[in-house]
């Protein structure tokens, strides 16, 4: 006997005492989890031995076994679980003995009220009905022997593993559409009220076919927290079989309480924060495992084809293409550059996610793992680069959302920001929520970055939409304790005190406008001029717009509708109207600084563009060397026309993005000219590198001079190194917007442009601008993130602000050019 119950043999054969057993082991509570599944499988073995035993002899059966498959053949039993048994012989018996074996075996179980699943088979005929179908295979892959003849049973799982793995190119693509059309029935487990701990996408069926997975040797699912995670979810199965005394895998809100009480834990949320942490940490490995037999596929299938070209058995390495710097494409995956430090760069984290959902490209688990344990912390408040690095990463779309798993599922995320660890993984009890508060929040930003080209500050948008319900995690009203958390995360981002101080305000009040188009008067003046004095300026109105849209949105189908849409905006057109009057003076041009004082005088001298660069450098890093945070590009030039796009395309061309800048005329005063004063342009960029160093001062300077003099053509030498890597993926971004301001300047009219930031931006909107015959009085260009968002001050030849109807021209002239 292994029976660890005090019962003899005797006593285990027959089925009273076997019930009697079984009860006490289920009543006992010192041995739950993973010792009681053992023990009441060890105890059904023994039961079933005696009856198989017993049955063979009175039929005269030889070449025989009792065989377990599925959960019982793992040794998996929960207190309702199915029997799945399998009775093997070789053949030789006469088929009524052998049915007279199945029946003196199979009608003790019934009579007990078990659930069996039962079948009767020849090895041959076993292996042609796993070969036919799919799920018998699957359960043979686990197949133990509880009685009879071992040899047989051996043989058989001998001969079901070979076949499994033979047939792995034909079968583990079966069996990952299997998993999905399962999935897209059940649901994702991790954001279920009430999941299917079985069925649903991340349950343990799901962990079940990572174990077929390993089993085909193509490939192994990451084995990191998985054996905990199926603990977890098999610990809360038992507890609801046995708090509902039913064979169900469903983990109703009635049974919630109950269940948690039987494991031990605090509450029903503390239930399922845990039981979505296990699956959320299946369905990471799954997604990872599939990626990985789809490469593995692809790579044998294409084996032959390329011997058969290259000949031999030379083959060629995996193309690695530039991302950003550090990060590269390698076999359909974000890697690390070879010369990458992740111990020596803290941005690496948020490049690589940056670059990996702007590519619509997998971040490779072996990289995040290596950044889990190699890349430094941000320092605090965090560096320009990082925060424009998260800021592309949220405005990606639903590309957004597998890489920011993949952070979350290796701790980055937490790490990055602390505050996280309160929402993550928390339900929320309302049945509008489709998402757990962390995903939702998530989702939040993968909406919000579909409207950026409403807002002025899109960064700000997805920024507060990360955070907007952050307080989740605290007691009390949830955006009261949002704003102080908000403020917090947004100053360790890196955002100054204006901005701050915007998130939070958008955090605390992210409910206003639907709260009061659907619950006050709007035709009361005093509802209007309440909100207007909460968001006190258009711009925070314009983004408390498209948030309280994009929370919506991401909430459910049930939180957002037409007429929710209608209500709220003509809240937003009522309180914009009262905001109008309150328009803040017009703020006098800044003077030149004397290092852009000293460049104007030395472009008037020659004649020629003056350029300086110069870097910017924050915190020393632990070997003493300050931190690279950016350069800085002045140029100064005598006025003419041409020159925004002149200055934009090189930059284009030496692959430097333009952080942010501004373009803006000034007078010398005459004694420092010839003659009457002379006027010259000032540019001011903050550039950086795509990847690589930065080009010279000289270079640059000299290509400005090719291309104002036109023997340099910018567009051409563009559109070949756009030709030269066709077919690249990338986030399909929203279309691009541009408008006019409405009473933007009193000097000139105010074109804005909002587009998905790209190589050669502004030169293409510098050369619209060109064709429609107006004068930029400045320029005003930020990039926030993957978003541009520009400001053009144009006049006419006379330097007179444009008619309205002019201006709108213009506007359509430049967003047909960007389309």
């Amino acid at each position: 006997m292994t029976s660890t119950e005090a019962t003899t043999e005797s006593e285990d054969s027959e089925p009273s005492g076997y019930a009697a057993a079984r009860l006490r082991l289920l009543q006992g509570k010192a041995r739950s989890g993973p010792p009681r599944r053992a023990a009441l499988a060890s105890l059904t073995d023994d039961w079933l031995t005696a009856l198989f035993t017993a049955a063979a002899e009175q039929t005269g059966v030889r070449g025989a076994a009792l065989v377990a498959v599925g959960g019982y053949g793992r040794g998996e039993l929960s207190p309702r679980s199915d029997l799945d048994l399998l009775l093997l012989h070789d053949g030789h018996a006469d088929t009524a003995a052998v049915a007279a074996l199945a029946d003196r075996v199979w009608y003790p179980v019934w009579d007990l009220g078990l659930a069996l699943d039962h079948s009767v088979r020849t090895p041959a005929e076993a292996r042609r009905t796993a070969g036919e179908d799919l799920k018998v295979q699957l359960g043979l892959l686990d197949a133990r022997p509880v009685a009879g003849d071992l040899g047989l049973v051996a043989t058989l799982r001998t001969a079901i593993l070979a076949d499994w793995r033979n047939q792995a190119p034909k079968r583990l693509p079966a069996l990952d559409e299997l998993c999905r059309e399962r999935a897209e029935r059940q649901g994702e487990l991790q954001f279920l009220l009430e999941p299917d701990l079985k069925e649903a996408r991340g349950g343990l069926r799901d962990a079940a076919a990572l174990r077929a997975v390993a089993a085909s040797w193509v490939a192994d699912a990451p084995r990191e927290g998985l054996a905990e995670a199926r603990r977890v979810l098999l610990d809360a199965r038992d507890a609801l079989h046995l708090t509902t005394g039913r064979a169900t895998d469903r983990l109703g809100l009635q049974d919630q309480d109950q269940v948690a009480a039987e494991l031990g834990l605090l509450d029903a949320d503390t239930l399922l924060r845990q039981v979505y942490e296990a699956a959320r940490t299946v369905s990471y490995a799954t997604d990872v495992t599939w990626r990985e037999v789809d490469r593995v596929l692809r790579a044998r299938s294409a084996r032959p084809r390329l011997r058969a070209i290259l000949g031999g058995g030379r083959t060629t390495a995996a193309e690695r293409t530039p991302l950003a710097e550090g990060v590269v494409e390698a076999d359909g995956e974000v890697v690390l550059a070879r010369a990458a430090r992740p111990e020596r760069d803290p941005v690496l984290v948020l490049r690589a996610a940056a670059a990996a959902a702007q590519s619509e490209l997998p971040l490779s688990r072996h990289l995040v793992r290596h950044l889990a344990t190699t890349a430094r912390p941000l320092p605090v408040p965090w560096p320009a680069e990082a925060r424009e690095e998260l800021v592309t990463l949220l405005g990606a779309g639903g590309a957004t959302v597998p890489v920011w798993e993949a952070l979350e599922a290796e701790g980055l995320i937490t790490r990055l920001l602390p505050d996280w660890e309160r929402v993550h993984c928390r339900p929320q009890r309302n049945p509008v929520h489709t998402w757990t508060v962390d995903r939702h929040l998530v989702e939040a930003a993968v909406r919000a970055s579909s409207l950026t080209r409403r807002v002025g500050r899109p960064d700000l948008l997805l920024v507060a939409a990360l955070l907007h319900d952050i307080g989740k995690g605290w007691p009390g009203d949830h955006s009261a304790a949002g704003e102080i958390i908000a403020r917090d995360m947004a100053a360790r981002i890196g955002f100054d005190q204006h901005d701050v101080g915007v998130i939070a305000t958008l955090v605390r009040h992210h409910l206003l406008l639907v709260e009061t188009a659907t619950r006050r008067d709007l035709d009361d003046p005093a509802t209007v001029r309440s909100v207007a004095d909460t968001v006190s300026t258009v711009s925070t109105l314009e983004l408390l717009h498209a948030l309280t849209e994009a929370d919506a949105l991401a909430t459910g189908p049930a939180a957002w509708s037409s007429w929710r849409a209608s209500l709220v905006a003509d809240l937003v057109e009522r309180v914009a109207a009262v905001l109008a009057g309150q328009a803040p003076e017009e703020p006098e041009p800044a003077a030149p600084s004397a290092e852009q004082e000293r460049l104007a005088i030395e472009a008037l001298r020659t004649g020629e563009p003056v350029l300086a660069l110069h870097a910017q450098a924050g915190t020393p890093d632990e070997d003493g060397e300050p931190e690279p945070l950016g350069v800085e590009l002045l140029i100064a030039l005598p006025d003419r026309p041409g020159v925004l796009p002149a200055a934009a395309g090189v930059l284009a061309l030496h692959r430097l993005t333009v952080r942010a800048a501004d373009l803006r005329a000034v007078e010398l005063p005459t004694e420092l000219g010839a003659g009457d004063r002379a006027e010259l342009l000032l540019l001011s960029w903050r550039v950086a590198a795509e990847y690589g160093s930065l080009p010279q001062a000289g270079r640059l300077r000299a290509d400005l001079v090719r291309a104002l003099d036109g023997s340099l053509d910018i567009r051409a030498r563009l559109a070949e190194r756009e030709a030269a890597y066709p077919g690249r993926r990338g986030v399909k971004a929203p279309p691009p917007r541009v408008t006019v301001a409405a009473a933007g300047s009193r000097l000139a009219t105010v074109i804005e442009v909002r587009a998905q930031d790209a190589p050669g931006l502004l030169h293409r909107i510098g050369r619209a601008l060109e064709r429609s015959g107006v004068r930029v009085r400045s320029a005003h260009v930020s990039t926030l993130g993957a978003n541009a968002v520009d400001a053009f001050y144009v006049t006419d030849t006379d330097g007179e602000p444009l008619p309205e109807v002019r201006a709108a021209e213009v506007a359509r002239e430049v967003e047909k050019a960007l389309g």
